[in-house]
């Protein structure tokens, strides 16, 4: 064996610099790797660069059904300024 068979303090600590390197490594990517496929992080894989603009939010519910064509002209109005209420 190396050394006699003897380890040194420097061996030891060797050694456990690079275990902890390597699990700490193999942790690191898997956790990369299982955030950019699930599409919910903010710059990997999947996900949108901008937010949505309002009239964007306000397409996507009225697309949804969520308000109807009246309160969808209604809210676009006010979005936009072009209200006519007092």
């Amino acid at each position: 064996m190396w050394h006699g068979g003897d380890w040194s303090t420097r061996d030891w600590t060797a050694m456990t610099l690079m275990m902890l390197l390597f699990w700490g490594g193999l942790i690191a990517l898997v956790v990369y790797l299982a955030r950019a496929g699930d599409g919910r992080n903010s710059r990997g894989i999947g996900a949108s660069s901008a937010t949505p603009t309002p009239d964007e939010v306000l397409a996507e519910r009225f697309a949804r059904g969520e308000i109807d064509e009246d309160e969808f002209v209604r809210r676009r109005a006010v979005l936009h300024g072009t209200s006519k209420t007092a």
